[in-house]
């Protein structure tokens, strides 16, 4: 494989992986559509706009133009937004070279679809779903790109293209796990912001620790529950992806989706929010996914549920917050939905 490596695009997380790339191999490319962004990299090895105040590495190069990017590529890592994905990837088929590694670190769904980005991908560039390689995990981009230790997880039904992934990646500040999951790993990633979003909330009404743990435990198990039932491994929900994933973004104000919540806690309109943010906040479009996904699968998800009506029908958050704590009593192994395991140990 060729030891060049491709990043598409310049936002704040593809930033901060091509530079871990860039500690690792001489040749790697970013690709970005700001020529303004692209001279910045390029002649002061910085990206002021999403990471201010960091320094890139000096090996680490940019350019508007996709082919150029692309060019003798052995791996392509796609950092696009979720609701930018297919027209990244559609982009990206004109270079495209079967031998390429290719590996994601979005967290999301296509919301029209309800597709996750590992198959937008692949329909896109006619490869299999199962060999392109999902990227995730605790990781806030202000961490990694300062070197502090940061540990991930690479997943793929192909564990040959998983590997190179965490070849590529790990070195002393970034540690790389591999897990076959593929499915569950997505799932996690994406449903997280989802409850990180509502830690956000929590906090901007004030309401405290317990609330929050709370939020946090019993939004693991919603996610866990939806997942399991769409065919994920249960174990991978407690793992890097899973839980890991959570309790960094629920609980730190480098998240997007905390911040966004709590804003949205302390009496904002999502437009307001929004337009304050001034980048995308993955955790509201998943909500609205999540809404349609919940009620396709036939499986409940109370927290999600109270998120999209705040967002998407003008709910109070505290009325949200009432509906939660008002629900029927449930045992919690019941609310858990651990069929599986009463079913391995019967």
């Amino acid at each position: 494989m060729s030891n060049k490596v491709a990043v598409l695009v310049a936002g704040s997380w593809g930033t901060a992986l091509a530079s871990v790339l860039a500690c690792n191999h001489p040749n790697v490319v970013i690709w970005s559509r700001s020529s303004e962004q692209v001279r910045e990299i390029n002649e002061k090895h910085m990206n002021s706009r999403y990471l201010p105040d960091a320094v890139l590495p000096d090996n680490l190069k940019a350019t508007t133009d996709m082919e150029e990017a692309i060019k003798d590529a052995g791996a392509v890592l796609i950092v696009a937004p979720s609701k930018a994905m297919r027209e990244v990837a559609r982009s990206l088929k004109a270079y495209w070279q079967k031998d390429m590694l290719c590996i994601h670190a979005t967290k999301g769904f296509e919301t029209e679809t309800l597709k996750r980005m590992s198959t937008v991908i692949a329909e896109e560039l006619g490869i299999e779903e199962g060999d392109v390689v999902v990227l995730s995990g605790p990781s806030h981009a202000e961490e990694v790109i300062r070197r502090c230790p940061t540990t991930v997880v690479v997943a793929s039904l192909n564990q040959k293209a998983a590997a190179a992934a965490q070849y590529l990646f790990m070195n002393a500040d970034f540690r790389v796990y591999t897990n076959r999951d593929m499915l569950g790993v997505e799932l996690a990633g994406a449903l997280k912001n989802i409850i990180a979003l509502g830690a956000g909330m929590s906090d901007g009404l004030g309401y405290g620790d317990n609330a929050k743990a709370a939020l946090l435990t019993r939004g693991l198990a919603e996610i866990t529950r939806i997942g399991v039932e769409m065919g994920a491994n249960p174990l991978t929900f407690s793992g890097l992806a899973g839980v890991g994933d959570l309790v960094v973004t629920a609980t730190s104000r480098h998240s997007r989706n905390w911040r966004a919540g709590s804003m949205l806690g302390q009496g904002k309109k999502v437009d307001e929010v929004l337009g304050s943010m001034g980048m995308v906040v993955e955790g509201i479009r998943t909500t609205q996914a999540a809404h349609t996904i919940s009620a396709k699968y036939g499986v409940q998800m109370p927290i999600a549920e109270q998120l999209y009506q705040v967002l998407f029908e003008n709910k109070d958050p505290r009325i949200a917050v009432e509906a939660l704590m008002g629900r029927d009593p449930k045992t919690e192994m019941e609310a858990m939905k651990l069929e599986t395991w009463e079913q391995w140990h019967s």
